[in-house]
C-alpha cells in the first residue's frame, strides 16, 4: 500500500464489510494518501456518515470535520465498534497466470478505513488491520473487480495452510487454481477440477425467534462451534465409533471438551486415523464436505488429541446453527462467488498430497 509500497498484514474477515487499518499517531504515512471529503464519491460508494468522525486526541491523517466515516467492526474484540474515516490510496497485488507468477497490478484511489489505536486489539502480531471479504461495494472482492472494469468476476478463493510456518493463498477472480503436490515440484494440479458446490445464503441476522439455523464459514473463529443439541449429537456418534480404536475419554484440555487417548489412532496422509466426519449440504443427499483426522481433530499432547468442535449453546442470541471455523478449512481450497451466490469447495486436498502452501507461483 501506499508510496512507496510498504507491505502490509491484516487479518482476514470473509464476511467482513469494508477493508480498515490503524491509521493513528502516524502509523500510516503515504504521499499518495487522500482524505475524502463529505459528499465526495468515495463516501457515497461507501454509504458513509459525514461529520462527528474525529475524536479530540487522535491524530489519524484523514481527521477533520469535513471527512465521512462508517463503522467498523473488529470481531475478535466480541464484535466491538469503532469509527473509521474513509480514506484513498494505492495498493499493488501480485497476479498469476496459471501456475507462474504474472505482474503486479496496481490500483489507485482505493478505498479503505483509518481506524484508531483502539480499534485493533486482539488482532494476530503484526497485523495492521483487517480485510472484508464481504459483499459490500467497498470491500477487497467489489472493489477489485469495479477497479478492472467487471473483466475481474466478484468472487475468490481462499486456501487456509496448516501451520503459521507456511503461507496460503487467496485468488482472486476465476480459475485455474494451480498447486503442486508434495512429492513432485514440478507438476501442476488445478484443484478447481474438484470442486463441489452449493448456494451460498446471505444472513439476515438474528430475528428474535430461539430458531437458529444455517451454517456460517469464519476465518476469525478459530474453531468450528455448534449449537448444543448439534454438539451433543455429533459427540455422542463419535464416542461410539472411536470406541474401535482402543481410545479412552480424557478430562478436557480447554477450549475442548471432548479429548482422547491416541490409543491405536495412526497417522495416515489425510492426518490422525479416526473416525470421518461429513457435513451433508442443502438440496442433494450425496453432497459431502468431508473432513478427515487432520481438520477434525487438534493433537495437544503426544497422547492426547481433541475434537476441535465446540459448544455455543442454546441461548436465544446464537444466529446460526454451525459456525465452521479455521481449523476445519486448512487444506481446503473454498471458492466464494458473490455475483453468483455460490460456494464452490474441494474438501481436503491432502487426498491428493496437496498442500495449500504448495500453489505455483
Amino acid at each position: 500500500m501506499g508510496t512507496p509500497l510498504a507491505k502490509k498484514s491484516f487479518v482476514v474477515d470473509l464476511g467482513g464489510p469494508n477493508f480498515w487499518m490503524d491509521c493513528d499517531y502516524g502509523k500510516y504515512i503515504s504521499s499518495s494518501f487522500k482524505r475524502s471529503q463529505c459528499g465526495s464519491a468515495p463516501c457515497s460508494v461507501a454509504k458513509a456518515t459525514c461529520g462527528g468522525g474525529c475524536l479530540p486526541g487522535h491524530h489519524r491523517p484523514a481527521c477533520n470535520i469535513e471527512t465521512c466515516h462508517v463503522l467498523i467492526h473488529n470481531k475478535l474484540t466480541g464484535g466491538e465498534s469503532d469509527v473509521g474515516v474513509i480514506s484513498l490510496d494505492k495498493i499493488s497485488l501480485q497476479s498469476t497466470q496459471g501456475s507462474k507468477a504474472g505482474p503486479s497490478v496496481a490500483i489507485s484511489d482505493f478505498i479503505f478505513a483509518c481506524a484508531y489505536d483502539r480499534g485493533v486489539g486482539n488482532l494476530a502480531r503484526g497485523a495492521n488491520g483487517m480485510v472484508g471479504l464481504g459483499r459490500d461495494q467497498i470491500a477487497l472482492p467489489t472493489q477489485l473487480s469495479s477497479a478492472v472494469g467487471g473483466s475481474l468476476r466478484r468472487n475468490f478463493a481462499i486456501c487456509l495452510p496448516s501451520t503459521s510456518k507456511s503461507n496460503g493463498v487467496i485468488f482472486f477472480g476465476d480459475s485455474p487454481y494451480v498447486f503442486y503436490p508434495g512429492y513432485n515440484k514440478s507438476k501442476a494440479i488445478d484443484v478447481s477440477s474438484r470442486f463441489q458446490h452449493t448456494q451460498l445464503y446471505i444472513n439476515t441476522g438474528f430475528t428474535g425467534s430461539s430458531v437458529v439455523g444455517g451454517t456460517k464459514i469464519s476465518t476469525v473463529e478459530p474453531y468450528s462451534k455448534l449449537e448444543t443439541t448439534i454438539h451433543k449429537a455429533l459427540v455422542k456418534a463419535f464416542d461410539e465409533e472411536i470406541a474401535a480404536w482402543n481410545a479412552s475419554k480424557v478430562a478436557p484440555v480447554a477450549p475442548f471438551t471432548d479429548c482422547y487417548t491416541v490409543g491405536n489412532m495412526g497417522m495416515t496422509v489425510l492426518g490422525i486415523g479416526v473416525p470421518d466426519i461429513a457435513f451433508v449440504l442443502e438440496g442433494n443427499k450425496n453432497l459431502y464436505w468431508e473432513m478427515y483426522g487432520a481438520n477434525s481433530m487438534v493433537e495437544v499432547s503426544r497422547d492426547v488429541i481433541c475434537l476441535p468442535f465446540l459448544d455455543a449453546g442454546d441461548e436465544t442470541g446464537i444466529r446460526t446453527s454451525i459456525v465452521m471455523g479455521a481449523h476445519q478449512l486448512q487444506d481446503n481450497l473454498l471458492q466464494f462467488d458473490i455475483a453468483s451466490n455460490r460456494l464452490s469447495f474441494t474438501s481436503t486436498l491432502l487426498l491428493e498430497e496437496v498442500e495449500c502452501s504448495n500453489f505455483k507461483f
